[in-house]
């Protein structure tokens, strides 16, 4: 059942983001909502994994899957939208081929990212990657992050001038949050990746010294 909604919801994201390019004010800014929908189905897919005792490998890197074709889409997407530089998915996407690419080692050790056999060596990757807190944390901070970027394209169309939802989005506090949130949530990828390539060292050299 999670496998089966970590799937619906990449058809949600990209049928979310077909309507985003139709330009037309009231479907985009439906859209803001649509995209927390894709971000609360994450958190509900792990949480009914849990609950049915049905939690996997597979399932794990199934999810990591899913969450790098959401998280990567959606910055290119507001890239070439022009609401952010495109630096913003080359750094998302850098970061994303590295770390995977080091979980792949620590797969063919038996290693998982997450749970009991995680491949974390050290409390603060294990707190900074594999925690439920952090991931809960990033994950709103990516939601939050990529619903103002929808609602902020929504409210510069040009049927949007002059309505409350233009005057509420376009406003300066919320212009602060959603940003903060934006910058925010970028920091935290790096922030949480540089752990995984430190611990991964040990794998790569044990992997190394098995090899002479």
């Amino acid at each position: 059942m999670a496998n089966f909604i970590t799937i619906g919801r990449l058809g949600l994201l990209f049928l979310t983001i077909a309507l985003i390019y139709t330009r037309s004010f009231p479907l985009v800014a439906v859209m803001a909502f649509m995209i927390f929908v894709v971000f609360i189905s994450d958190a509900l897919d792990g949480f009914i994994a849990r609950r049915q005792g049905s939690t996997s490998e597979f399932g794990a890197v199934l999810d990591i899957a899913g969450d790098r074709v959401v998280e990567n889409a959606l910055w290119i997407v507001f890239a070439h939208l022009g609401l952010i530089g495109v630096w913003a998915p080359l750094l998302v996407m850098t970061r994303g081929f590295f770390v995977d690419t080091m979980r792949g080692v620590a797969y063919t050790k038996g290693k998982t990212a997450f749970g009991d056999n995680s491949m974390a060596r050290s409390p603060i990757t294990h707190f900074l990657t594999a925690s439920r807190f952090m991931r809960a944390f990033y994950g709103a901070a990516k939601g939050i992050a990529f619903v103002f970027l929808t609602a902020l394209f929504a409210a510069r169309l040009p049927d949007a001038e002059g309505t409350l939802y233009a005057t509420i989005i376009d406003s300066l506090p919320m212009l602060i949050f959603g940003w903060f949130m934006v910058y925010a949530s970028l920091a935290l990828t790096v922030i949480r990746g540089i752990p995984v390539l430190l611990d991964s060292m040990s794998y790569l050299k044990e992997e190394s010294t098995s090899s002479r």
